[in-house]
Protein backbone atom coordinates (compact mmCIF):
# COMPACT_ATOMS: atom_id res chain seq x y z
CA UNK A 1 0.00 0.00 0.00
CA UNK A 2 1.29 3.46 -0.50
CA UNK A 3 2.33 5.55 2.31
CA UNK A 4 -0.43 8.08 3.31
CA UNK A 5 0.92 11.72 3.84
CA UNK A 6 0.09 14.87 5.13
CA UNK A 7 2.21 18.25 3.77
CA UNK A 8 2.46 19.41 7.35
CA UNK A 9 4.34 16.64 7.96
CA UNK A 10 6.51 17.48 5.08
CA UNK A 11 9.91 18.44 7.07
CA UNK A 12 9.52 15.14 9.23
CA UNK A 13 12.76 13.48 10.92
CA UNK A 14 11.81 10.20 8.96
CA UNK A 15 15.02 9.01 7.18
CA UNK A 16 12.43 8.98 3.56
CA UNK A 17 9.30 10.86 3.62
CA UNK A 18 7.55 8.86 0.88
CA UNK A 19 9.72 6.02 -0.31
CA UNK A 20 8.40 4.57 -3.27
CA UNK A 21 7.02 0.96 -3.20
CA UNK A 22 8.28 -1.12 -6.69
CA UNK A 23 5.18 -3.13 -6.17
CA UNK A 24 2.83 -0.13 -6.90
CA UNK A 25 4.28 0.80 -9.92
CA UNK A 26 1.95 0.17 -13.16
CA UNK A 27 4.07 -3.24 -15.26
CA UNK A 28 4.16 -2.40 -18.65
CA UNK A 29 3.07 -5.20 -21.23
CA UNK A 30 5.89 -8.46 -20.85
CA UNK A 31 6.59 -6.95 -18.16
CA UNK A 32 6.45 -9.93 -14.90
CA UNK A 33 7.65 -8.03 -11.93
CA UNK A 34 8.33 -4.30 -11.27
CA UNK A 35 11.36 -2.40 -10.71
CA UNK A 36 13.84 -3.44 -8.23
CA UNK A 37 15.90 -0.66 -6.58
CA UNK A 38 19.32 -0.86 -5.05
CA UNK A 39 20.42 -0.11 -1.79
CA UNK A 40 22.12 3.24 -1.26
CA UNK A 41 25.62 2.65 0.43
CA UNK A 42 25.39 3.78 4.00
CA UNK A 43 27.89 6.13 3.73
CA UNK A 44 25.83 8.32 1.00
CA UNK A 45 23.35 8.06 2.96
CA UNK A 46 25.31 9.76 6.00
CA UNK A 47 26.43 12.49 3.36
CA UNK A 48 23.62 13.11 1.21
CA UNK A 49 20.31 13.97 1.53
CA UNK A 50 17.69 10.97 0.35
CA UNK A 51 14.77 11.58 2.36
CA UNK A 52 12.24 12.58 -0.02
CA UNK A 53 11.42 9.46 -2.14
CA UNK A 54 14.92 7.37 -1.52
CA UNK A 55 16.37 9.34 -4.25
CA UNK A 56 18.53 12.00 -5.07
CA UNK A 57 18.83 14.18 -7.86
CA UNK A 58 20.34 17.07 -6.38
CA UNK A 59 23.24 15.64 -4.58
CA UNK A 60 22.46 17.53 -1.14
CA UNK A 61 25.05 17.62 1.83
CA UNK A 62 23.38 16.97 4.73
CA UNK A 63 23.73 19.47 7.28
CA UNK A 64 26.56 19.43 10.16
CA UNK A 65 25.44 21.99 12.15
CA UNK A 66 22.38 24.36 13.80
CA UNK A 67 24.24 27.44 11.70
CA UNK A 68 24.31 25.10 8.87
CA UNK A 69 20.55 24.65 8.95
CA UNK A 70 19.51 27.99 9.86
CA UNK A 71 21.46 29.28 6.65
CA UNK A 72 19.41 26.57 4.29
CA UNK A 73 16.29 27.93 5.75
CA UNK A 74 17.10 31.72 5.46
CA UNK A 75 18.20 31.67 1.52
CA UNK A 76 15.21 29.40 0.85
CA UNK A 77 12.81 32.61 2.58
CA UNK A 78 15.13 35.56 0.46
CA UNK A 79 14.79 33.82 -2.68
CA UNK A 80 11.15 33.52 -2.24
CA UNK A 81 10.34 36.71 -1.52
CA UNK A 82 12.24 37.47 -4.72
CA UNK A 83 10.06 35.57 -6.53
CA UNK A 84 7.02 37.60 -6.30
CA UNK A 85 9.14 41.14 -6.57
CA UNK A 86 8.27 42.53 -10.09
CA UNK A 87 12.33 43.63 -10.56
CA UNK A 88 13.73 39.84 -9.04
CA UNK A 89 11.14 38.04 -11.64
CA UNK A 90 11.13 39.63 -15.20
CA UNK A 91 10.03 36.93 -17.15
CA UNK A 92 7.54 34.82 -15.23
CA UNK A 93 5.84 36.58 -11.78
CA UNK A 94 2.25 37.35 -13.50
CA UNK A 95 1.91 33.38 -14.31
CA UNK A 96 3.48 32.40 -10.92
CA UNK A 97 1.33 34.26 -8.73
CA UNK A 98 -1.99 33.74 -10.58
CA UNK A 99 -1.22 29.71 -10.20
CA UNK A 100 -0.39 30.54 -6.28
CA UNK A 101 -3.24 31.73 -5.61
CA UNK A 102 -5.99 30.62 -7.36
CA UNK A 103 -5.59 26.82 -7.73
CA UNK A 104 -8.56 25.17 -6.22
CA UNK A 105 -7.52 21.43 -5.37
CA UNK A 106 -9.85 20.00 -7.53
CA UNK A 107 -7.34 17.36 -8.35
CA UNK A 108 -8.43 17.19 -12.25
CA UNK A 109 -4.50 17.36 -13.01
CA UNK A 110 -3.48 14.34 -11.41
CA UNK A 111 -4.24 12.02 -13.97
CA UNK A 112 -2.94 13.96 -16.71
CA UNK A 113 0.80 13.52 -14.89
CA UNK A 114 2.57 10.66 -15.82
CA UNK A 115 4.92 10.79 -12.72
CA UNK A 116 1.98 10.40 -10.44
CA UNK A 117 0.20 7.79 -12.41
CA UNK A 118 3.44 5.69 -13.10
CA UNK A 119 4.63 5.67 -9.68
CA UNK A 120 1.78 4.09 -8.69
CA UNK A 121 -0.10 7.08 -7.78
CA UNK A 122 2.26 8.23 -4.78
CA UNK A 123 1.03 11.61 -3.18
CA UNK A 124 3.60 13.62 -4.07
CA UNK A 125 3.66 13.35 -7.59
CA UNK A 126 0.22 15.15 -7.80
CA UNK A 127 1.56 18.53 -9.67
CA UNK A 128 -0.72 20.35 -6.90
CA UNK A 129 1.19 19.33 -4.15
CA UNK A 130 4.79 20.77 -4.53
CA UNK A 131 2.88 24.58 -5.13
CA UNK A 132 0.55 23.70 -1.85
CA UNK A 133 3.31 23.28 0.05
CA UNK A 134 4.84 26.58 -1.30
CA UNK A 135 1.13 28.05 -0.31
CA UNK A 136 1.66 26.98 3.24
CA UNK A 137 5.21 28.26 3.64
CA UNK A 138 4.17 31.92 1.87
CA UNK A 139 0.77 31.88 4.19
CA UNK A 140 3.34 31.13 7.32
CA UNK A 141 6.16 33.21 6.47
CA UNK A 142 4.65 35.99 4.78
CA UNK A 143 1.00 36.71 5.56
CA UNK A 144 0.31 38.09 8.90
CA UNK A 145 -2.98 35.80 9.22
CA UNK A 146 -0.39 33.08 9.04
CA UNK A 147 2.25 34.90 11.33
CA UNK A 148 -0.27 35.46 14.03
CA UNK A 149 -2.97 32.47 13.41
CA UNK A 150 -0.59 29.40 12.27
CA UNK A 151 -2.91 26.14 11.34
CA UNK A 152 -5.92 28.40 11.82
CA UNK A 153 -5.36 30.17 8.92
CA UNK A 154 -3.87 26.84 6.46
CA UNK A 155 -0.18 28.02 7.92
CA UNK A 156 0.45 24.51 9.55
CA UNK A 157 4.33 23.88 7.64
CA UNK A 158 6.68 25.03 9.79
CA UNK A 159 10.27 25.28 7.65
CA UNK A 160 13.53 23.41 8.43
CA UNK A 161 15.92 22.28 6.37
CA UNK A 162 14.17 18.90 5.13
CA UNK A 163 11.12 21.03 4.02
CA UNK A 164 14.06 22.95 1.86
CA UNK A 165 15.85 20.16 0.99
CA UNK A 166 12.86 17.75 -0.17
CA UNK A 167 11.35 20.43 -2.26
CA UNK A 168 14.52 20.93 -3.79
CA UNK A 169 14.45 17.88 -4.82
CA UNK A 170 10.47 17.12 -5.50
CA UNK A 171 10.98 19.99 -8.15
CA UNK A 172 12.92 17.89 -10.16
CA UNK A 173 10.32 15.39 -9.99
CA UNK A 174 8.31 17.29 -12.80
CA UNK A 175 9.43 16.96 -16.00
CA UNK A 176 8.09 20.50 -17.20
CA UNK A 177 5.87 18.84 -19.70
CA UNK A 178 2.79 21.13 -18.50
CA UNK A 179 0.44 18.46 -19.28
CA UNK A 180 -1.61 19.29 -15.86
CA UNK A 181 -1.76 22.66 -17.06
CA UNK A 182 -3.70 22.09 -20.35
CA UNK A 183 -5.91 20.04 -18.00
CA UNK A 184 -6.88 22.73 -15.53
CA UNK A 185 -9.98 23.94 -15.92
CA UNK A 186 -9.13 27.75 -15.00
CA UNK A 187 -5.83 27.47 -16.52
CA UNK A 188 -3.33 27.38 -13.29
CA UNK A 189 -0.20 25.95 -14.24
CA UNK A 190 1.55 23.89 -11.38
CA UNK A 191 4.59 23.15 -13.36
CA UNK A 192 5.43 26.38 -13.40
CA UNK A 193 5.60 26.76 -10.34
CA UNK A 194 7.66 23.94 -10.12
CA UNK A 195 10.56 25.52 -12.54
CA UNK A 196 10.12 29.33 -10.32
CA UNK A 197 11.32 27.02 -7.12
CA UNK A 198 14.12 25.76 -9.58
CA UNK A 199 14.81 29.03 -9.95
CA UNK A 200 14.61 30.46 -6.26
CA UNK A 201 17.37 27.06 -5.50
CA UNK A 202 19.09 28.25 -8.58
CA UNK A 203 19.53 32.07 -8.39
CA UNK A 204 19.64 32.49 -4.55
CA UNK A 205 21.24 29.12 -3.06
CA UNK A 206 23.27 27.83 -5.67
CA UNK A 207 21.57 24.68 -5.95
CA UNK A 208 20.88 22.95 -9.24
CA UNK A 209 21.55 19.57 -10.68
CA UNK A 210 25.67 19.25 -11.78
CA UNK A 211 24.73 17.88 -15.07
CA UNK A 212 22.67 20.97 -16.00
CA UNK A 213 24.14 23.61 -14.85
CA UNK A 214 27.91 22.88 -13.85
CA UNK A 215 28.91 20.63 -16.99
CA UNK A 216 25.96 22.11 -19.16
CA UNK A 217 25.42 26.12 -18.42
CA UNK A 218 28.59 26.99 -16.91
CA UNK A 219 30.37 24.66 -19.86
CA UNK A 220 28.45 26.22 -22.65
CA UNK A 221 29.39 29.58 -21.28
CA UNK A 222 33.45 28.65 -20.96
CA UNK A 223 33.60 26.71 -24.23
CA UNK A 224 30.76 27.23 -26.66
CA UNK A 225 28.67 24.60 -25.94
CA UNK A 226 27.43 22.43 -23.44
CA UNK A 227 28.94 19.43 -24.56
CA UNK A 228 32.14 20.99 -24.42
CA UNK A 229 32.61 21.27 -28.23
CA UNK A 230 35.03 24.28 -29.02
CA UNK A 231 34.98 26.30 -32.15
CA UNK A 232 38.16 23.88 -33.47
CA UNK A 233 36.45 20.44 -32.63
CA UNK A 234 33.32 21.81 -34.04
CA UNK A 235 34.53 22.59 -37.53
CA UNK A 236 36.52 19.05 -37.12
CA UNK A 237 32.82 17.52 -36.02
CA UNK A 238 31.86 19.32 -40.10
CA UNK A 239 34.23 17.51 -41.87
CA UNK A 240 33.45 14.13 -40.06
CA UNK A 241 29.43 14.76 -41.42
CA UNK A 242 30.70 15.35 -44.78
CA UNK A 243 32.32 11.91 -44.60
CA UNK A 244 29.12 10.31 -43.13
CA UNK A 245 27.26 12.47 -46.24
CA UNK A 246 29.64 10.76 -48.99
CA UNK A 247 29.51 7.48 -47.48
CA UNK A 248 25.97 7.06 -47.49
CA UNK A 249 24.85 9.13 -50.69
CA UNK A 250 28.32 8.82 -52.50
CA UNK A 251 28.03 12.75 -53.17
CA UNK A 252 30.30 15.45 -51.48
CA UNK A 253 28.52 18.02 -50.08
CA UNK A 254 30.37 21.19 -48.45
CA UNK A 255 28.47 22.38 -45.62
CA UNK A 256 28.32 26.19 -45.80
CA UNK A 257 30.04 27.32 -42.27
CA UNK A 258 30.16 31.30 -41.45
CA UNK A 259 28.44 32.48 -44.65
CA UNK A 260 28.09 36.23 -44.47
CA UNK A 261 24.37 37.34 -45.07
CA UNK A 262 22.53 34.02 -45.80
CA UNK A 263 19.49 33.38 -45.47
CA UNK A 264 18.92 30.95 -42.55
CA UNK A 265 21.33 30.15 -39.52
CA UNK A 266 20.88 26.82 -38.97
CA UNK A 267 21.50 25.72 -35.06
CA UNK A 268 21.26 22.56 -33.74
CA UNK A 269 21.63 20.68 -29.96
CA UNK A 270 25.46 20.47 -30.20
CA UNK A 271 24.27 16.70 -28.82
CA UNK A 272 23.51 16.16 -32.19
CA UNK A 273 26.92 16.67 -33.38
CA UNK A 274 28.36 14.33 -30.81
CA UNK A 275 26.13 11.32 -30.78
CA UNK A 276 23.64 11.79 -33.52
CA UNK A 277 25.37 13.10 -36.48
CA UNK A 278 23.35 11.69 -39.18
CA UNK A 279 20.85 14.17 -37.98
CA UNK A 280 22.56 17.40 -38.98
CA UNK A 281 23.80 15.30 -42.35
CA UNK A 282 20.26 15.08 -42.79
CA UNK A 283 19.57 18.62 -42.85
CA UNK A 284 22.43 19.29 -45.04
CA UNK A 285 21.68 16.85 -47.60
CA UNK A 286 17.82 18.43 -48.02
CA UNK A 287 19.20 21.69 -47.59
CA UNK A 288 21.64 21.19 -50.49
CA UNK A 289 18.47 19.28 -52.60
CA UNK A 290 16.29 22.37 -52.08
CA UNK A 291 18.47 24.48 -53.07
CA UNK A 292 18.77 27.11 -49.72
CA UNK A 293 20.65 29.57 -48.63
CA UNK A 294 21.57 28.53 -45.76
CA UNK A 295 24.69 28.23 -43.33
CA UNK A 296 26.55 26.78 -39.49
CA UNK A 297 28.07 29.29 -37.22
CA UNK A 298 31.84 28.10 -36.02
CA UNK A 299 31.43 30.96 -33.42
CA UNK A 300 31.55 29.70 -29.96
CA UNK A 301 27.62 29.90 -28.98
CA UNK A 302 26.91 29.99 -32.96
CA UNK A 303 26.59 26.57 -32.88
CA UNK A 304 25.18 25.46 -30.05
CA UNK A 305 21.17 25.53 -29.79
CA UNK A 306 21.01 24.43 -26.07
CA UNK A 307 19.85 27.02 -23.36
CA UNK A 308 19.60 24.81 -20.20
CA UNK A 309 18.83 27.65 -18.28
CA UNK A 310 15.18 27.28 -19.50
CA UNK A 311 14.61 25.01 -17.11
CA UNK A 312 15.88 26.30 -13.65
CA UNK A 313 17.62 29.78 -14.09
CA UNK A 314 16.41 33.35 -16.00
CA UNK A 315 20.58 34.40 -15.44
CA UNK A 316 21.57 31.53 -17.34
CA UNK A 317 18.75 31.96 -19.65
CA UNK A 318 19.39 34.90 -20.47
CA UNK A 319 23.16 35.23 -20.75
CA UNK A 320 22.89 32.10 -23.75
CA UNK A 321 20.17 33.75 -25.47
CA UNK A 322 21.83 36.99 -26.01
CA UNK A 323 24.94 35.38 -26.65
CA UNK A 324 22.79 33.12 -29.79
CA UNK A 325 21.65 36.02 -31.18
CA UNK A 326 24.91 38.21 -31.19
CA UNK A 327 26.56 35.23 -33.19
CA UNK A 328 23.76 35.52 -35.83
CA UNK A 329 23.55 39.50 -36.24
CA UNK A 330 27.50 39.05 -36.98
CA UNK A 331 26.97 36.82 -39.87
CA UNK A 332 23.91 39.19 -40.21
CA UNK A 333 21.92 36.49 -41.36
CA UNK A 334 18.14 37.09 -42.26
CA UNK A 335 16.91 34.56 -39.34
CA UNK A 336 17.49 31.74 -37.33
CA UNK A 337 15.89 28.38 -37.68
CA UNK A 338 16.45 25.94 -35.13
CA UNK A 339 16.91 22.01 -35.45
CA UNK A 340 15.19 19.10 -33.93
CA UNK A 341 14.95 20.39 -30.50
CA UNK A 342 11.93 20.91 -28.17
CA UNK A 343 13.44 22.68 -25.40
CA UNK A 344 15.86 24.96 -27.79
CA UNK A 345 13.05 25.59 -30.24
CA UNK A 346 10.72 27.16 -27.12
CA UNK A 347 13.41 28.94 -25.60
CA UNK A 348 14.95 30.74 -28.25
CA UNK A 349 11.72 31.23 -30.19
CA UNK A 350 9.50 31.90 -27.25
CA UNK A 351 10.44 32.76 -23.94
CA UNK A 352 13.32 34.86 -25.23
CA UNK A 353 10.63 36.98 -26.90
CA UNK A 354 10.56 39.09 -23.75
CA UNK A 355 14.58 39.52 -23.79
CA UNK A 356 15.15 39.52 -26.89
CA UNK A 357 13.77 43.40 -28.37
CA UNK A 358 14.75 46.26 -30.26
CA UNK A 359 17.78 45.74 -32.94
CA UNK A 360 17.79 41.98 -31.02
CA UNK A 361 14.75 40.99 -32.35
CA UNK A 362 16.23 38.66 -35.17
CA UNK A 363 13.30 36.31 -36.71
CA UNK A 364 13.54 33.01 -35.17
CA UNK A 365 11.65 29.85 -36.77
CA UNK A 366 10.94 26.41 -35.37
CA UNK A 367 12.33 23.97 -38.03
CA UNK A 368 9.25 21.65 -38.50
CA UNK A 369 7.15 24.66 -40.84
CA UNK A 370 10.01 24.59 -43.40
CA UNK A 371 10.56 21.21 -43.65
CA UNK A 372 7.27 20.85 -44.55
CA UNK A 373 7.54 23.76 -47.13
CA UNK A 374 10.24 21.36 -48.51
CA UNK A 375 7.93 18.28 -48.99
CA UNK A 376 4.60 19.85 -50.11
CA UNK A 377 6.24 22.84 -52.51
CA UNK A 378 7.84 19.49 -54.69
CA UNK A 379 11.35 21.43 -54.26
CA UNK A 380 12.70 17.39 -53.41
CA UNK A 381 10.81 14.10 -54.53
CA UNK A 382 10.28 11.31 -52.59
CA UNK A 383 9.51 8.01 -52.66
CA UNK A 384 7.32 6.72 -49.87
CA UNK A 385 8.04 2.91 -50.45
CA UNK A 386 11.89 3.60 -49.61
CA UNK A 387 10.08 3.98 -45.58
CA UNK A 388 8.16 1.16 -46.10
CA UNK A 389 8.51 -0.20 -42.33
CA UNK A 390 5.90 1.19 -38.98
CA UNK A 391 6.70 4.52 -38.28
CA UNK A 392 5.74 5.80 -34.91
CA UNK A 393 5.76 9.67 -33.94
CA UNK A 394 6.59 11.16 -30.62
CA UNK A 395 5.50 14.98 -30.50
CA UNK A 396 8.05 16.69 -28.30
CA UNK A 397 6.08 18.70 -25.63
CA UNK A 398 7.82 22.13 -25.91
CA UNK A 399 7.60 22.19 -29.79
CA UNK A 400 3.88 20.35 -29.48
CA UNK A 401 1.91 21.16 -26.27
CA UNK A 402 3.55 24.55 -25.44
CA UNK A 403 3.97 25.85 -29.06
CA UNK A 404 1.09 24.40 -30.75
CA UNK A 405 3.49 22.75 -33.78
CA UNK A 406 1.18 19.47 -34.45
CA UNK A 407 0.41 19.00 -38.14
CA UNK A 408 3.52 19.95 -40.13
CA UNK A 409 5.29 16.59 -38.77
CA UNK A 410 2.35 14.63 -39.85
CA UNK A 411 1.79 16.16 -43.14
CA UNK A 412 5.49 15.44 -43.38
CA UNK A 413 5.09 11.66 -42.71
CA UNK A 414 2.02 11.20 -44.43
CA UNK A 415 4.06 12.19 -47.85
CA UNK A 416 7.24 9.69 -46.60
CA UNK A 417 5.62 6.60 -45.16
CA UNK A 418 3.64 4.39 -47.26
CA UNK A 419 0.35 4.10 -46.25
CA UNK A 420 -0.63 1.50 -43.45
CA UNK A 421 3.00 2.09 -41.74
CA UNK A 422 2.30 5.54 -39.83
CA UNK A 423 0.41 4.75 -36.50
CA UNK A 424 -0.03 7.29 -33.97
CA UNK A 425 0.65 6.57 -30.24
CA UNK A 426 -2.42 6.51 -27.80
CA UNK A 427 -2.93 9.92 -26.54
CA UNK A 428 -1.18 11.45 -29.62
CA UNK A 429 -0.64 15.54 -30.48
CA UNK A 430 -0.65 18.05 -27.48
CA UNK A 431 -2.07 15.27 -25.34
CA UNK A 432 0.75 13.83 -25.66
CA UNK A 433 3.09 12.35 -22.96
CA UNK A 434 6.38 13.41 -21.81
CA UNK A 435 9.93 11.12 -23.50
CA UNK A 436 10.84 10.46 -19.59
CA UNK A 437 14.10 13.12 -20.53
CA UNK A 438 12.49 16.52 -20.43
CA UNK A 439 13.29 19.81 -18.28
CA UNK A 440 17.20 18.38 -17.68
CA UNK A 441 16.08 14.31 -16.63
CA UNK A 442 18.16 13.03 -19.92
CA UNK A 443 21.38 14.54 -18.80
CA UNK A 444 20.78 14.45 -14.84
CA UNK A 445 22.86 11.20 -13.25
CA UNK A 446 23.31 12.23 -9.96
CA UNK A 447 23.27 9.16 -7.37
CA UNK A 448 20.32 7.25 -7.97
CA UNK A 449 18.25 9.70 -9.99
CA UNK A 450 18.83 7.47 -13.48
CA UNK A 451 16.66 4.79 -11.46
CA UNK A 452 14.25 6.80 -10.91
CA UNK A 453 13.60 8.17 -14.47
CA UNK A 454 14.14 4.99 -15.80
CA UNK A 455 11.54 3.11 -14.11
CA UNK A 456 9.09 6.02 -13.23
CA UNK A 457 9.56 8.92 -15.66
CA UNK A 458 9.78 7.03 -18.94
CA UNK A 459 7.70 4.34 -18.22
CA UNK A 460 4.32 6.20 -19.75
CA UNK A 461 6.37 6.45 -22.81
CA UNK A 462 7.24 3.12 -22.92
CA UNK A 463 3.63 2.29 -22.45
CA UNK A 464 2.81 4.61 -25.56
CA UNK A 465 5.36 3.06 -27.96
CA UNK A 466 4.36 -0.65 -27.07
CA UNK A 467 0.54 0.18 -27.76
CA UNK A 468 1.67 1.89 -31.55
CA UNK A 469 3.44 -1.04 -32.46
CA UNK A 470 1.08 -3.38 -30.81
CA UNK A 471 0.67 -5.58 -34.12
CA UNK A 472 3.84 -5.50 -35.32
CA UNK A 473 6.13 -6.11 -31.88
CA UNK A 474 7.53 -9.18 -33.82
CA UNK A 475 11.44 -8.72 -33.69
CA UNK A 476 11.47 -9.94 -37.19
CA UNK A 477 9.92 -6.64 -38.10
CA UNK A 478 12.05 -3.13 -38.09
CA UNK A 479 10.15 -0.12 -36.06
CA UNK A 480 11.30 3.68 -36.19
CA UNK A 481 10.39 5.84 -33.54
CA UNK A 482 10.71 9.01 -34.80
CA UNK A 483 11.46 11.60 -32.75
CA UNK A 484 12.30 15.43 -33.61
CA UNK A 485 14.05 16.11 -30.44
CA UNK A 486 17.84 15.71 -29.59
CA UNK A 487 16.49 15.57 -25.87
CA UNK A 488 13.73 12.80 -26.66
CA UNK A 489 16.52 10.51 -28.74
CA UNK A 490 18.59 10.74 -25.54
CA UNK A 491 15.94 9.63 -23.36
CA UNK A 492 14.72 6.91 -26.10
CA UNK A 493 18.52 5.48 -26.01
CA UNK A 494 18.79 5.37 -22.52
CA UNK A 495 15.38 4.37 -21.22
CA UNK A 496 13.53 2.79 -24.20
CA UNK A 497 16.64 1.39 -25.42
CA UNK A 498 19.06 0.73 -22.81
CA UNK A 499 16.77 0.09 -19.79
CA UNK A 500 13.84 -1.59 -21.08
CA UNK A 501 15.18 -3.38 -23.49
CA UNK A 502 13.17 -2.54 -26.84
CA UNK A 503 15.55 -2.70 -29.48
CA UNK A 504 16.21 -6.43 -28.40
CA UNK A 505 13.22 -7.31 -27.54
CA UNK A 506 11.11 -6.00 -30.15
CA UNK A 507 13.75 -4.62 -32.58
CA UNK A 508 12.42 -1.19 -32.11
CA UNK A 509 14.98 1.43 -33.14
CA UNK A 510 14.89 5.63 -32.71
CA UNK A 511 15.57 8.66 -34.57
CA UNK A 512 14.57 12.13 -35.92
CA UNK A 513 12.48 13.12 -38.93
CA UNK A 514 14.52 14.86 -41.29
CA UNK A 515 16.62 11.07 -41.27
CA UNK A 516 13.21 9.50 -42.47
CA UNK A 517 12.80 12.39 -45.19
CA UNK A 518 16.33 11.51 -46.78
CA UNK A 519 15.88 7.97 -46.49
CA UNK A 520 12.49 8.29 -48.95
CA UNK A 521 14.16 10.63 -51.38
CA UNK A 522 13.41 9.69 -54.71
CA UNK A 523 17.27 10.18 -55.89
CA UNK A 524 18.77 8.50 -53.54
CA UNK A 525 20.37 5.54 -54.12
CA UNK A 526 20.86 3.67 -50.78
CA UNK A 527 19.00 3.73 -47.73
CA UNK A 528 20.07 6.79 -45.25
CA UNK A 529 19.37 5.03 -42.40
CA UNK A 530 21.40 2.29 -41.16
CA UNK A 531 18.93 -0.62 -38.90
CA UNK A 532 22.25 -2.34 -37.05
CA UNK A 533 23.10 1.07 -36.00
CA UNK A 534 21.94 2.96 -33.30
CA UNK A 535 20.56 6.55 -34.25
Amino acid sequence: MKKTVRIRDFGSQDDVFSPIDSGSIPLLPGEEEGPRFREIKPELKEKYDFSLDGFSALSLPIPKTEEEEAAIVNGFLRGLEKLFEKENNWGFLLPTTLSNEYCMQCNTCNEACPMYVESGRQDIYRPNFRPEVLRRIIRRYFSLSGKLLGKWAGADLDLNWRVVYRLAELAYRCSLCRRCASVCPIGVDNALISRELRKVFSQEMGIAPDNVHKSGTIQHMKTGSSTGMTPLAFKDNIEFIEDIIEEKTGRRITIPVDKKGADILLIHNAGEYMAWPENPAAFAILFEAAGLNWTLSSEAMGYEGVNYGVWYDDVQFSRIALAQVQAAKRLAVRKIVVGECGHATKALITIADRLLVGDMAIPREPCLPLLEKLVTSGAIKFDPSKNNFPVTLHDPCNMVRLMGILSPQRNILKHIVPEGQFREMPNAGTNNYCCGGGSGFAIMNSQNFPEWRNNVASRMKARQVLEAFKDVLDPAIPKYYCAPCSNCKGAARDSLLGHFGFKDKYNISYGGLVELMVNAMSDSTQPFISWEEEF
